[in-house]
């Protein structure tokens, strides 16, 4: 089975709460569960990891290295700040899907920034919950997994 990391930076474990005008109102688990369910046919396994704290999330990534095929990340506020995340991707060996519900690039202007996307192989946004299945198809077909 193939491993792929889904990382969801601060405050998305508040989805389905927090601003659902802007994020929606499904929750985390909600969206956890539609990368997995989208992965099964691919012979995908979803290792997930939620955090609020930078250092978490950078030593998943390195923790995911020679270990994990792809990493799924929606970096959430870390995106715009954090090299030490860009910093982990870029030693990770695998396609890198950068993540987000919304499209930053139509919000406030410091938003449009993204220090992740320099490292990532490519990025999905402003699809909703439905950029999950498309992040996990771009994985699949990254790493030339058939569909069962």
């Amino acid at each position: 089975m193939t491993t792929v990391l889904l990382l969801h930076g601060p405050n998305l474990n508040l989805l389905g709460e927090r601003e659902p005008e802007v994020y929606g109102t499904a929750t985390l688990n909600d969206h956890v569960a539609r990368a997995r369910a989208t992965a099964t046919p691919f012979g995908i396994e979803v290792e997930h990891l939620q955090s609020n704290h930078e250092g978490d999330l950078v030593e998943a990534v390195h923790g995911a290295r020679n270990r994990c095929a792809a990493i799924i990340v929606n970096p959430g506020a870390f995106t715009h700040s954090s090299w030490a995340l860009h910093d982990a991707l870029a030693s990770f060996d695998g396609p890198v899907v950068e993540l987000h519900l919304s499209n930053p690039d139509a919000r406030e202007p410091w938003r449009r920034t993204s220090v992740v996307a320099p490292v990532a192989t490519g990025t999905i946004s402003g699809f909703g919950g439905h950029g999950y299945e498309l992040a996990v198809r771009a994985v699949a077909a990254r790493l030339e997994l058939p569909s069962s």
